[in-house]
């Protein structure tokens, strides 16, 4: 390094042999790939975990099952038969609803029309998912006694 150039408190030096290895001097900063993180597709059981985490996902993809829905249709069957519970926020349901597009498992579609009218479907993949839900659902029947408060 030259004597001449400046520096200041942001720089950081590093060392032909940290280069090579993916480091500063400093040991703390890994390379940076650009690509995202394999730790999390490592794991089938832990990525799909991930993909449908949230209180209220797999009740928006079960009751996708039968057709598209509007946000309203969603919103009211999520609290069918939901005794003793709070209300869902419209934003947490358009969270969980964004997710699960961001996912490919539901797929949105805007009319553009005044008033808005956007109808919200499963995807072949999110189809693909539907018995999966149902062997979850027949387990939690038969282990947890009941359809768990849901009355379909």
């Amino acid at each position: 390094m030259s004597t001449d150039a400046s520096m200041d408190k942001n720089d950081t030096i590093i060392s032909r042999g940290a280069i090579q290895a993916g480091t500063s001097l400093r040991g703390a900063e890994p390379k940076k790939s650009g690509r995202k993180s394999s730790v999390s597709h490592s794991c089938p059981v832990a990525a799909f975990q991930k993909m449908i985490s949230g209180k209220y996902k797999l009740r928006i993809l079960w009751d996708l099952k039968d057709g598209a829905l509007r946000y309203g249709e969603i919103r009211s069957g999520l609290l069918r038969g939901a005794q003793g519970t709070a209300e869902i926020a419209p934003r947490v349901l358009s969270r969980e609803l964004k997710a699960l597009a961001q996912t490919g498992l539901i797929d949105r579609k805007d009319y553009g029309v005044v008033p808005p009218k956007v109808e919200y479907r499963l995807t072949p993949k999110g189809r693909s998912f539907v018995p999966v839900i149902a062997a979850v659902r027949k387990w939690g029947a038969r282990h947890l006694g009941g359809d768990g408060g849901r009355g379909d």
